[in-house]
């Protein structure tokens, strides 16, 4: 299979069952058997992974891809060895990273519900024309991919956290905050942005917010 099909909503459905780590494996870029080069959406596809991961507190590292042709059994097992060694280092998923279980999976769960919309972003606002490793990572790990992030993801990323959250039951904004890591000035701009858009009330009656 083409790396190029492994889904953003593969990888972050992983980590949510609990996976502690994911190994991609490609082709050698440049070498792709297909006219779509997919091994470079795979290598798109991690470095947007990796920036919702680092979002949401997930260490980066916990995601790997490289590329390699049919012949580098050596290669391959010697990267997957590194990887596993890695991935134990940092401990089980979440709890190496001192984040609360409940608020991780609100986390995952909220980044997985936008994966389309982050599709349509990527392609119409963060797909480079260059197909080379050099200017991806130079993209990828540059100030105009961190304000296209922080103004069309990361928002949008909170209030469906927030969301994902009050589906079980209703939470006080102190809650909130310590479950998912955040300020209480952010998550009170985040509360307002999902007031606006009419998917939390206030209830007077709990004194804490709920899904409208």
């Amino acid at each position: 299979m083409c790396s190029g099909r492994v889904d953003l909503e593969f990888i972050l459905r992983a980590f949510q069952t609990g996976q502690d780590g994911v190994f991609i494996g490609g082709c050698k870029l440049d070498e792709c058997n297909y006219i779509t080069h997919g091994n470079y959406d795979a290598l798109s596809n991690s470095f947007l992974c990796k920036k919702i991961m680092a979002h949401i507190g997930l260490n980066p590292e916990r995601l790997s891809i490289e590329f390699m042709s049919g012949a580098d059994g050596n290669l391959l097992a010697e990267k997957t060895d590194e990887f596993t060694e890695r991935i134990k280092a940092l401990g089980p998923i979440g709890k190496g990273e001192g984040l609360d279980p409940k608020g991780l999976a609100a986390k995952l769960q909220a980044a997985r519900k936008l994966v389309p919309y982050i599709k349509l972003v990527e392609r119409e606002r963060m797909r480079f024309p260059i197909k080379s490793k050099a200017a991806y990572e130079a993209f990828f790990t540059g100030d105009e991919f961190k304000r296209l992030f922080d103004e069309l993801i990361a928002n949008q990323l909170a209030v469906s956290q927030i969301t994902s959250l009050l589906k079980e039951k209703p939470l006080t904004t102190a809650q909130m905050a310590e479950m998912l890591n955040l300020s209480p000035s952010d998550l009170s701009r985040h509360i307002g942005n999902s007031s606006r858009q009419r998917l939390v009330r206030y209830d007077e009656s709990l004194k804490c917010y709920a899904l409208a």
